[in-house]
C-alpha cells in the first residue's frame, strides 16, 4: 500500500467514524426527544451548525439520513441499521472495559474511540468475555444506555 493509499484509507475511516457517530446521535435524540435537529447535533459534538449541516448533507447523499429545511433530521432504514450496529459495538466495548475494572466514566470516553477501530473478531471476544462475567450494571442516570461523553467530530 502506498502512502497515498494509506492516507486515503485513513480519511475514509474518519469519514465512517463521523457517519457512525452522527447516525447514532440522531437515533438517540429521536428516541429521547422525538426528533433531532441541527442544533442538537452541534451541541452534542461541540461544532458549529455549519459543520453539522455539511456532514448531514453528506449523510443524506449517502442514504443514511433524510431532512428538509427547517425539518427534523431522520434516519433512513440504512441509517437506522448503521446506528444499531454502532450502538451495539459501543455497548460491547463499554461493557468489556467496565468488566476489566475501568471506571465507568473513563470507559464511556474510551469506548468512543475504540468502538470504531476494533475488528469484528475483537468485538466478539469482548462480548464473550463480558458474558462470562456477571452483568455490568448500567448507570442510574441512563438506565437503557451507557453515558455518552461529548466530543468534537470533524
Amino acid at each position: 500500500m502506498s502512502n497515498k493509499d494509506a492516507h486515503r484509507r485513513t480519511r475514509d475511516d474518519h469519514a465512517q467514524e463521523t457517519a457512525q457517530d452522527y447516525v447514532e446521535a440522531v437515533a438517540e435524540f429521536s428516541a429521547s426527544r422525538g426528533c433531532c435537529r441541527v442544533k442538537d447535533l452541534a451541541s452534542r459534538f461541540g461544532v458549529s451548525h455549519v459543520t453539522v449541516t455539511r456532514i448531514v448533507s453528506r449523510l443524506v447523499r449517502e442514504g443514511l439520513l433524510t431532512t428538509e429545511p427547517h425539518r427534523p433530521i431522520e434516519l433512513t432504514r440504512r441509517g437506522g441499521a448503521l446506528a444499531k450496529r454502532a450502538r451495539e459495538r459501543h455497548d460491547a466495548v463499554y461493557a468489556f472495559l467496565v468488566a476489566i475494572g475501568v471506571p465507568a466514566t473513563v470507559a464511556a470516553i474510551d469506548a468512543e474511540g475504540i468502538e470504531h477501530h476494533a475488528s469484528p473478531k475483537t468485538i466478539a471476544r469482548f462480548r464473550a468475555i463480558t458474558r462470562a462475567k456477571s452483568p455490568i450494571p448500567r448507570p442510574k442516570s441512563t438506565p437503557a444506555r451507557v453515558p455518552r461523553p461529548t466530543r468534537k467530530v470533524h
